[in-house]
């Protein structure tokens, strides 16, 4: 009887050690309360994106992840947290489409606003582009906003594609046609003008320039035979497809 009361004294003994050292329970399943490092601070070595150059997003391959920094030149309309941008610096163009933007910072996507971009580069239709994108402002002092490059010698030329996205512009082109997307005024205007013997088509995007604009009005009342200059950003589809943003008479040599 007395070997079996010191047993039950050293077993007790036992549990009553383990409870005090803390010692987990290898069968126990319970997770430690432990503090977790803030891995958005920790971790900003290990996620540190580097800005390419536009010589560098040149060169990326379709589907890579991109990261560029760039100076807003227009947008399209803002629409259920996207805004598809018109973006340049000084070296290149870029078309960021659907850019996940919540409504107050679409009214800061002003000309000369620097942004920084990552996303995927994206081809469509000839029409190099940044996909799936999201963005920050970089506010330092630095703004630019580009003047038309005029590009009117490169039309028909394949290194014309050299300076798409850009603003830019051409001289003396002769008007073929005005033709309504569904016929009529308040969408797109499809314009198909011709220079030495060749046609190209261009567009008055309604979500760039709406039907209230100058530019909008100005076209709609073109007639074929009419010879102009035309300003707009350098986009592609399946050939060039220029977004006009403006029209003027063109200048007659005496």
């Amino acid at each position: 009887m007395k070997k079996i009361i010191a047993l039950m004294l050293i077993l007790s003994m036992v549990v009553a050690f383990v409870a005090c050292t803390g010692e987990k329970d290898p069968d126990d399943t319970t997770v430690a309360d432990t503090t977790v490092a803030d891995t958005t601070v920790a971790d900003d070595a290990q996620d540190e994106v580097k800005v390419m150059t536009y010589a560098e997003y040149v060169a990326a391959a379709i589907d890579d992840a991109v990261v560029i920094e760039a100076y807003v030149q227009a947008t399209q309309s803002w629409w259920e947290d996207k805004i598809t941008v018109y973006a340049q610096d000084k070296d290149g163009a870029y078309f960021i489409y659907e850019l996940a933007c919540a409504e107050a910072d679409a009214e800061r996507l002003i000309p000369g606003q620097k942004i920084r971009v990552s996303g995927h580069k994206a081809e469509w239709s000839g029409e190099i582009e940044i996909v799936d994108a999201t963005f920050e402002f970089v506010n330092d002092a630095d703004t630019f906003v580009a003047e038309p490059l005029d590009v009117t010698e490169y039309l028909g030329r394949d290194d014309l594609i050299d300076h798409q996205n850009k603003l830019v512009l051409f001289k003396g082109l002769t008007v073929k046609s005005i033709e309504y997307k569904n016929g009529e005024p308040g969408d797109d205007i499809y314009v198909t003008v011709s220079k030495d013997g060749a046609d190209y088509s261009f567009c008055v995007e309604r979500y760039l320039t709406d039907p209230d604009t100058d530019v909008y009005k100005a076209v709609g009342e073109l007639e074929a035979g009419d010879v102009i200059d035309v300003e707009g950003f350098l986009y592609w589809y399946e050939g060039v497809n220029t977004h006009i943003t403006k029209v003027t008479p063109a200048e007659v040599a005496e």
